[in-house]
């Protein structure tokens, strides 16, 4: 079985994000870039399916700026054995939106034939949470989002997912898509070795028009600006006090 883990570039997730003076965006300059953290749940998912024998290959893809070599490259590190990154604009700036990323994989997914895909459950840049699940509408296959343990049953996957009210345990059938959450593995560091391996291993560079892809964007922004400032508290003196600020406040009916 082929696994599939699309992987994206990210500002690192210890990186304060500053917004352009214009409003026009996220200032990149010389701004830290990583695997998405969620990506790389997905990614080690993957080798550790594919040390227990249960996976023949994993395949990384990445959808975006020439630069998200370095991003299928830590893959490759970590043990995934090829990748293949579609360079779909020059701007670093531009996000490639879900819908246009779902198209891609659909295009991947019919030519790698994967008996998985397994991908982040949503992005840190700008928190969709999308693109699994258009993916799944796409092909057509079974999906299972925030999942937090895996188990392969035949030609099925039993997933344990995180939902609100708690756990919820469900079964589908392969090809299926899985987006996972925090809590299913922990990712391992790339060792050297493996480093200077993932330049040797195959790494493809394709282009939308190859899949005859439109990645037009169809969302514009308005306006990119940093969250309100938090109020100082104020210092209550009595439970009856306390309730009618609240009342104040709309936090009481």
């Amino acid at each position: 079985m082929k696994v599939l883990v699309p992987v994206k570039r990210v500002i690192d997730y210890n990186v304060k994000v500053r917004v352009k003076a214009d409003g026009s965006g996220v200032d990149l300059a010389n701004v830290k870039m990583s695997m998405n953290p969620f990506d790389e749940i997905a990614v080690e998912q993957a080798i550790r399916m594919k040390e227990a024998g249960q996976a023949d290959e994993v395949v990384a893809v990445s959808i975006g700026v020439k630069q998200s070599q370095e991003t299928l490259r830590t893959a490759l590190a970590m043990g995934a054995d090829r990748a293949i990154l579609i360079v779909a604009t020059d701007d670093v700036h531009n996000d490639i939106e879900p819908l246009a990323v779902a198209k891609l994989l659909k295009a991947v997914c019919d030519e790698e034939q994967p008996g998985v895909v397994l991908c982040g459950k949503q992005a840190i840049d700008n928190d969709m949470n999308a693109t699994g699940q258009m993916l799944a509408a796409l092909t057509g296959w079974a999906q299972a989002t925030f999942a937090s343990d895996i188990q392969l049953d035949g030609d099925s996957a039993v997933v344990t997912r995180e939902v609100d009210g708690g756990l919820q345990t469900i079964k589908v059938k392969m090809p299926a898509i899985i987006s996972v959450d925090l809590r299913l593995n922990e990712p391992r560091y790339a060792s050297l070795p493996n480093i200077m391996k993932a330049k040797k291993k195959p790494l493809d560079e394709k282009t939308p028009e190859e899949y005859g892809v439109d990645v037009s964007p169809r969302l514009q922004i308005v306006s990119t600006g940093e969250p309100d400032q938090r109020k100082a508290g104020v210092i209550v003196g009595s439970v009856d006090e306390l309730v009618a600020k609240l009342k104040e406040a709309g936090a009481l009916a």
